[in-house]
């Protein structure tokens, strides 16, 4: 439970992170809906992600791992896609976020891993 809720914390954080760092990604709303982004994400990651990543096995061994770049921005786009205040102006946006969701994620596990 404590590793669900420091998720969505660290999604919302990276979230704010790529919404000031790069250009084309903004969202509208205050911290309840920053969490509310986080859960989102979170749950996109714990469904959808693990059937895309599985279709899509051949071109991340064939690319060396690059598309699961472009994987963790498409699933940064649905987000955007689901949510009225998450606003991601194109695929390159969405696979810069997509970068810094995924090192702030793994920053979250890095800091506070037992």
């Amino acid at each position: 439970m404590n590793r669900a809720i420091i998720q969505v914390i660290a999604n919302s954080a990276a979230v704010v992170v790529a919404a000031r760092l790069i250009p084309g990604i903004s969202y509208h709303g205050g911290l309840l809906y920053l969490l509310l982004v986080g859960i989102v994400i979170g749950l996109i990651n714990l469904v959808v992600k693990p059937v895309v990543v599985f279709l899509s096995c051949p071109l991340i061994v064939l690319s060396l791992g690059l598309f699961y770049l472009i994987v963790n921005g498409l699933m940064l786009a649905l987000a955007a896609w689901l949510l009225d205040g998450l606003a991601i102006d194109g695929l390159m946006p969405a696979i810069l976020g997509g970068v810094v969701l995924a090192v702030v994620n793994w920053l979250a596990r890095a800091l506070l891993s037992e």
